[in-house]
């Protein structure tokens, strides 16, 4: 068990400016989120479920989770923070998911608040939350359960998502932050902050605050780094990027009949072999 990005990612968080952690789904496109200078890796239940075609609903298992959180961990530098939906279930699976993912290397893990099996928050159907007390005692069995101080347990409400009102996202979030939770992430789906920036103007803990401009994403992060969020998520724009591009050159290829009329399209092999480490393999084979 290697705590150094633990303590890296703990240390970000009291730095003096914004963390930029971007989803990935596997080992190559976290190595390319690191590439492009970003700070932390999202291990995003969202890109991971659609990478295997099925829905972002509780449908994969923690196995399945934590191999590709540890893929994406092993091939990057940057410390690794794990979607990790409701838990997997009560106490006793947060505590049990903190021990592995922390065993694995990982630096932090975030739960949500809302009824296993989850569904993805921007489906358009009813988002059920578990009790506050309930949640925060799977926040308190994470944190007691872990052995690395500085590896962090996030919460995240899904309060707006269901629904609820400022006032009432708000006792969630200083709920999960009196049961130990590092940091309080808030989500929404509406296309402008206003509701995570009203939460923030109200936010009256020292814990640090994480956002997840999806829908609302012309804000800035410094105008988010301002309202006091110290983490932004960009949680799906990989494999949203990904599904264009490849289905745009396929098109492309499918309609012309060469692959001559896709090769601006391509990266080259051997760029390619510097990404997947190919050059090393070469040094050693010969």
């Amino acid at each position: 068990m290697d705590g150094a990005k633990s303590q890296r990612l703990r240390k970000l968080f009291g730095g003096d400016r914004v963390i930029r952690a971007v989803g990935a789904h596997d080992a190559l496109t976290a190595r390319l989120v690191q590439e492009a200078g970003f700070e932390a890796i999202w291990a995003s239940s969202l890109e991971l479920s659609a990478s295997h075609a099925v829905p972002d609903a509780g449908v994969l298992s923690l196995t399945q989770y934590l191999d590709a959180a540890e893929d994406m961990d092993e091939a990057v530098d940057l410390p690794v923070i794990a979607d990790c939906d409701t838990g997997f279930g009560g106490p006793l699976n947060v505590a049990h998911l903190v021990r592995r993912y922390e065993r694995r290397g990982i630096a932090a893990v975030c739960i949500e608040d809302k009824v296993f099996p989850k569904m993805n928050s921007f489906a358009e159907v009813d988002h059920p939350l578990v009790p506050t007390a309930e949640f925060a005692a799977k926040i308190t069995a994470g944190k007691e359960a872990q052995q690395d101080s500085d590896f962090m347990v996030l919460a995240r409400t899904e309060g707006f998502i269901a629904g609820l009102r400022t006032d009432a996202v708000l006792e969630r979030g200083v709920a999960y932050a009196a049961a130990g939770a590092d940091a309080v992430l808030v989500h929404s789906r509406l296309d402008r902050p206003d509701e995570v920036l009203a939460f923030a103007r109200r936010w009256p803990l020292d814990i640090p605050l994480i956002a997840v401009p999806t829908t609302y994403h012309t804000v800035h992060e410094q105008e988010l780094w301002s309202a006091g969020f110290r983490l932004v998520i960009y949680a799906n724009h990989v494999i949203r990027a990904q599904v264009s591009a490849v289905a745009a050159m396929l098109g492309q290829l499918a309609d012309q009949g060469t692959a001559r009329a896709v090769e601006p399209w391509l990266v080259s092999m051997t760029e390619l072999f510097r990404l997947q480490g190919m050059p090393a393999a070469v040094r050693i084979e010969r």
